[in-house]
């Protein structure tokens, strides 16, 4: 008997721009980043788009973008966010969802 798993991804990230100045704000919880959407982005999205596959000794065999192999959708406060402050990531999600 064939066994599969499916697993989705759902990300997002609220609003968190003050409405007043149309921009995120410094928060110092995400230190050292700007921002938590900075911070995830860095810690989570980004790396998720590159994943490394090692070899037995350590080195870096080949480069996987993880969103391409699993179910996802992303919120689209988070996609406005990443298209403009985080291209490369924004471009990596959108082709894994070709």
């Amino acid at each position: 008997m064939d066994r599969y798993v499916c697993v989705h991804g759902h990300f997002y990230q609220p609003p968190r721009e003050n409405p007043w100045l149309e921009a995120v704000e410094l928060q110092d919880s995400a230190y050292p980043y700007h921002d938590w959407n900075e911070r995830i982005t860095a810690e989570c999205y980004a790396p998720n788009a590159t994943s490394r596959i090692l070899d037995p000794a350590g080195r870096i065999i080949r480069l996987v973008n993880n969103y391409s192999r699993i179910s996802f959708n992303f919120g689209p406060t988070l996609l406005a966010w990443m298209e403009k402050n985080a291209p490369d990531s924004y471009a990596a999600i959108l082709e894994a969802d070709r």
